[in-house]
């Protein structure tokens, strides 16, 4: 489903067949109730067919496989052979953990602290112009933050960028339910740049 190599998940389009889209494409993750564990989400997408469609995925494949640990094998030109790639994107991220990097983070605005996270904790996600508004549920103190950020920022893992902008408000419990207003909030012109130094 998740494709290591080129960041891609792959979902089932009506009109196309199937659809392979980057985190920056989904709209909207929703954790279903029952299924523990693995425990699925139900994600709303947009498609290159122009249409948003719903789809599946399970936890480890939405937060563990961008890590690279269940990557395929890729052609490796300077060998001319098919090689494992899982191994090294595996040891690399190690790495870069060890070293006190995260994969994903996002600013807390009831915090007042950048906070790393897993693409679990996302709630919605808005496109804007070059960059995405993202809603993230902060695992520490479970309220929503609104930051905004690039792309490459929610598609690649361990691509923080230096500054976010935060919406200055502290959403009620309901306000993902009330698309609405949280879209009239996140292309609104309240965000405030904050740092995301996270050592």
């Amino acid at each position: 489903m998740y494709d290591a190599l080129t960041t891609r998940y792959t979902f089932a389009c009506p009109a196309r067949g199937e659809s392979h889209v980057c985190l920056s494409s989904f709209r909207e993750l929703e954790r279903l109730p029952g299924a523990a564990h693995p425990a699925v989400y139900r994600v709303r997408f947009s498609c290159a067919c122009g249409d948003d469609h719903d789809g599946l995925v399970a936890h480890d494949e939405l937060d563990w496989a961008p890590l690279g640990l269940d990557a395929g094998r890729f052609l490796n030109l300077m060998t001319a052979r098919l090689e494992p790639a899982a191994a090294e994107l595996g040891d690399q991220a190690l790495r870069r953990l060890e070293a006190g990097e995260w994969p994903w983070s996002f600013f807390c605005y009831p915090e007042e602290r950048a906070r790393p996270v897993f693409p679990s904790a996302f709630a919605v996600l808005a496109p804007g112009d070059g960059s995405v508004g993202i809603a993230v549920r902060c695992p520490a103190c479970g309220r929503t933050s609104v930051n905004l950020v690039s792309r490459p920022h929610v598609d690649l893992p361990f691509f923080n960028d230096p500054e976010v902008g935060v919406v200055a408000h502290v959403f009620a419990e309901d306000a993902i339910h009330t698309l609405d207003s949280f879209c009239a909030e996140l292309y609104s012109t309240s965000f405030d740049g904050r740092r995301l130094d996270l050592q």
